[in-house]
């Protein structure tokens, strides 16, 4: 039974409204779930107050929605709350890790692109915000039943990767990753370091990469071949970061040097159209006023192209290759104006799969002590970070525990690490900028990952020892004994899963599973200490309290697998 549908059904016969408005009351003594009339005043001439307590004696209640009461200017609902404890068990328990999930999507195919590196430097913090963004909205739209196709740009040409390439032309003395024990992708970002430090001193410095970036767009045969060495070496280190982040295997990877120079075509075709002009001094432009854009050049005077240009290609071609329904850009804040641009230029052209193309929008992320720059060689590397959470997980489970095992310390603190870091990074509202504190993200105590996985802990570790008991809850569980408002407020946290999932999905915000995590979390943990399971002495209680033990396990389980994170059944 769809509890939420039921009451849309019954308010409907009295009025129409958006159905998000309907949401759970703070305090479940208010009801299950709550209408607030505040955008019926307008239409129905009367006060919120007055319109509540109008729709309270029309709307009659039945076997399901058994009490319909206003409180100001809210229309409270009231649940038959053993059926809901029935239903939702149930459902939770057929459906076990596809709980959660639908059909909606229809197959339709999706793209998300991202992360999008450069390969001058190794991926840093900023990398693995939109790391955890890509993945777990992956993930979590396809739990709605869309096709999602992951894939990767390596932005791997120009004058960025010239700098670390004259460096190591320059002091590199023919070293490599191995002679000198580095990660690969350090090692490249390491002379892009020493080439601003260098340009520092003297300027002119800049013109030489100037020069070799002018050689490599002509082909010089020694230029390529370093270039190559040292994209292999950037390659190479991502691959590993990608790895130990838990990125599922992209279906294609595609490169900024074999699309920069394309979608000249694409712009002299709008030039033949009459949608761009071309200036006095031969440079192809559109006029974006009328979108606030202002005017934006699609090909320099000397005919060479612009980032825009390439993505118009680039669009297409993942068309071409996918035949896509949406295709998502998961890139910062910092190039907002570069996708209306090129989504505005796609609609100028119509492209019929201009509709479906989407920004994912995300702010920055800094450190305490600031912002953090590559040049100054100031970034926090990816793989330096996920390192340091591990450590920091290790020193909290050494608290903890002083009988485990090096390598079971090992692998716990791999998993709650890594956990902590990406619940972190994922909690907060995606198109907020944020900081990240080492520090608070590892505790087990609060608005953290390894908060949400010690609660599945916890979850297991009772079962288990009900297990031990010969406790088999499924087979004697009475949900007309419960009685407790800890009870059935987790009843209602569970039941509230699959429409949290929907709503991720549909609004691109995977911060809404991380923070509904946390609201299970703490709905179960306010359960655990106020309803005893194993000494309960009413048999049917225990067992039904049990069920809902297990529930809160697996839907745990399914939240933090949307995020990328796995559930641990110890810490």
């Amino acid at each position: 039974m769809d509890f939420r549908q039921e009451i849309i059904k019954l308010v409907e016969k009295e009025v129409k409204f958006d159905h998000s408005l309907l949401e759970v009351p703070p305090d479940n003594k208010l009801g299950d779930f709550a209408l607030p009339c505040f955008p019926f005043a307008k239409e129905m001439k009367k006060r919120p107050n007055e319109i509540a307590e109008e729709l309270a004696k029309n709307i009659k209640p039945n076997d399901i929605i058994t009490e319909i009461k206003s409180t100001g200017p809210y229309l409270n609902f009231f649940v038959n709350r053993t059926r809901l404890a029935e239903d939702t068990t149930q459902d939770i328990l057929k459906k076990k890790e596809k709980y959660g999930f639908s059909g909606i999507g229809d197959k339709k195919k999706v793209i998300v692109e991202f992360p999008s590196p450069n390969t001058n430097k190794p991926l840093h913090l900023g990398h693995l915000r939109n790391m955890a963004l890509g993945e777990s909205l992956s993930n979590i739209i396809e739990s709605q039943g869309y096709n999602t196709i992951r894939v990767n740009l390596n932005n791997d040409r120009g004058i960025h990767i010239c700098k670390s390439m004259l460096a190591y032309k320059k002091w590199g003395k023919d070293r490599t990753p191995g002679s000198e024990g580095k990660k690969s992708d350090h090692f490249v970002g390491d002379y892009y370091v020493r080439f601003c430090a260098e340009e520092k001193k003297d300027p002119e410095f800049s013109k030489e990469a100037q020069e070799m970036l002018k050689r490599w767009e002509e082909g010089d045969p020694e230029v390529r071949a370093l270039w190559k060495k040292m994209n292999h070496w950037a390659f190479e280190g991502f691959d590993k970061t990608y790895r130990e982040f838990g990125l599922k295997k992209f279906a294609k990877v595609y490169f900024e040097s074999e699309t920069y120079k394309l979608g000249k075509e694409i712009v002299q075709d709008g030039l033949q159209k009459g949608i761009f002009t071309k200036k006095d001094d031969g440079a192809v432009a559109v006029d974006l006023e009328k979108e606030d854009l202002g005017e934006k050049v699609l090909l320099r005077a000397d005919g060479t192209s612009v980032y825009v240009t390439q993505d118009l290609y680039l669009a297409q071609l993942k068309h071409k290759d996918f035949d896509y329904d949406r295709s998502v850009y998961v890139v910062a804040s910092e190039q907002d104006y570069h996708f209306k641009v090129l989504f505005t230029l796609l609609k100028k052209m119509k492209y019929k799969f201009a509709d479906g193309c989407h920004h994912f929008s995300y702010g920055m992320v800094n450190l305490p002590e600031g912002k953090m720059k590559s040049r100054e060689g100031t970034v926090v590397d990816a793989d330096d970070l996920i390192l340091e959470m591990e450590d920091l997980a290790k020193e909290e489970i050494i608290k903890r525990y002083d009988d485990l095992e090096e390598q079971q310390i090992h692998d716990r603190s791999r998993v709650i690490g890594l956990g902590a870091l990406k619940f972190y990074l994922l909690m907060i509202d995606a198109v907020k900028d944020m900081t990240f504190h080492p520090e608070q993200s590892i505790s087990f105590e609060g608005d953290t990952g390894p908060y949400v996985q010690y609660t599945h802990a916890r979850a297991c570790s009772i079962l288990r020892k009900a297990e031990t008991q010969g406790i088999n809850p499924e087979k004697s569980a009475d949900f007309t004994t419960l009685s407790e408002d800890q009870e059935f407020a987790l009843v209602q946290a569970l039941s509230e899963f699959p429409q949290r999932t929907e709503e991720a999905a549909g609004s691109y915000r995977p911060h809404f599973i991380a923070q509904y995590l946390l609201h299970l979390s703490r709905a179960f943990n306010e359960f655990y200490h106020s309803c005893p399971c194993l000494k309960e002495e009413n048999k049917q209680l225990a067992n039904a309290r049990l069920l809902l033990v297990d529930c809160t396990r697996q839907v745990i389980m399914n939240g933090l697998q949307l995020l990328g994170i796995k559930a641990p059944e110890e810490m």
